[in-house]
């Protein structure tokens, strides 16, 4: 893993799973459907479960929604599908959290937008009776700023504090400035209502990249709050993602984050868990946590004519994945396994020695053979039109002696493999 100095804060708890400081950064998403269909939001939460998400939010914005919360739970737990689950609140989360006392009870977490819940207004009544609903409930509370729905009466305000000063602010910097203030006056203001300091997650979302490091440095330099992360609105396919890892790289390579969620849109009929593979891999890729083995596979190139290396790359990231869930719950480590998959004599060795498991594929012109590399030395040589079963038979035999459990005894001897 990657020695990354990670931000102090306080730590959260959050139904078990730890928030802050030096707990692991969480992955989190939420679901699409209309909560009020108790069926479909169970079969999105469990799907987001067992691709990873370790949290899933919901959004409760009516009395049928904030109904359905309790029975989602209950059915979730009868499925053994262990995820806390987070309520989104705006505008009316006061009234339902009052109104619906099971749901309150049933949500591992609030979410509360200040924009959106009369803060600086009518004494802030509606926000204070979510947060006391909140210690009722001894639930942990995420106070998320979005640009988006800013407080108007603090940003008109700040404007108009800059615009007599000598050498006035640009609107942009103002308006980072207020979300910054937003969040922190809206955590005094909820510490002051009774809830702990530990039970406070603040956010700021923006959507776009620099505005994001540039809010979220600052929130971090002025609280030691645990920070949820994302980039709101990212955007669909390449966009979504390349700007989300873009934004949360850099604040994650710093220290800032304790959890993440990648907002993307999905297509139309899209898979919804594809936003907590991407997260994975964000931080999979910055060394911070491993989730799943890792395939290298080269892009192609005039020596690689044939697409057998592209579609045998493909076959083996998809078996990786499928075998995840039960090789999770068998072996352990077994997520820091990294595969090579090359299309060519040019880098496929090398790179093949670098990875646990490698197999160089023949290219254009070249001896049809594909030498496969057991950590770092030459293993077995294969031919034919049965290379990709004979590799994922190897490919399993190592995951059974390298990644045994203690307490599991099963598998080939370490041994066995080394000297096949």
């Amino acid at each position: 893993m990657a020695n990354i100095q990670r931000r102090k804060s306080l730590t959260a708890s959050i139904d078990g799973v730890r928030v802050g400081s030096d707990a692991p950064v969480v992955v989190q998403s939420m679901t699409n459907t209309d909560t009020a269909d108790v069926v479909s939001t169970v079969q999105q939460v469990a799907a987001l479960a067992r691709a990873g998400s370790e949290l899933v939010r919901v959004t409760v914005n009516n009395e049928e929604a904030a109904a359905a919360v309790a029975p989602i739970v209950e059915q979730l737990d009868k499925q053994d599908v262990r995820v806390p689950i987070v309520g989104d609140f705006h505008y009316n989360g006061h009234i339902l959290l009052k109104k619906y006392p099971e749901c309150a009870r049933a949500l591992a977490k609030y979410r509360i937008n200040p924009g959106n819940v009369g803060i600086g207004r009518k004494d802030d009544n509606n926000f204070r009776t979510m947060i006391e609903v909140a210690v009722e409930n001894q639930k942990p509370v995420r106070i998320g700023v979005n640009w988006g729905s800013l407080d108007q009466a603090l940003l008109t305000r700040m404007m108009d504090e800059n615009s007599r000063l000598p050498e006035p602010k640009d609107a942009r910097e103002v308006t980072m400035e207020a979300m910054v203030v937003s969040a922190l006056n809206s955590a005094a203001l909820a510490e002051k209502y009774g809830l702990r300091p530990e039970q406070i997650i603040l956010s700021a979302k923006v959507s776009g990249v620099q505005d994001l490091i540039d809010v979220y440095r600052s929130l971090a330099a002025r609280c030691n709050y645990p920070l949820h992360l994302g980039l709101t609105e990212a955007g669909m396919g390449a966009k979504g993602v390349v700007a989300s890892s873009a934004a949360l790289g850099v604040l994650l390579q710093e220290g800032i984050g304790d959890t993440i969620r990648v907002s993307l849109t999905p297509a139309p009929g899209g898979d919804r868990t594809e936003e907590v593979r991407v997260a994975q891999q964000i931080l999979q890729s910055l060394g911070i946590r491993s989730f799943t083995p890792q395939v290298t596979a080269c892009p192609g190139c005039g020596r690689t004519t044939s697409t057998f290396f592209q579609e045998m790359a493909e076959q083996i990231q998809s078996y990786l994945r499928e075998q995840m869930p039960v090789w999770k719950g068998r072996y352990t480590g077994v997520e820091e396994m990294k595969v090579a998959v090359m299309g060519c004599v040019v880098n496929g060795p090398g790179e093949s020695k670098h990875a646990s498991l490698g197999i160089s594929l023949p290219g254009t012109f070249e001896e049809p053979k594909a030498p496969v590399y057991v950590d770092g030395r030459l293993f077995t040589t294969l031919k034919g039109d049965r290379i990709v079963a004979e590799f994922i038979q190897i490919l399993d035999e190592y995951v059974e002696s390298h990644y045994a459990a203690k307490d599991v005894s099963v598998g080939v001897p370490a041994r066995a493999l080394a000297s096949r």
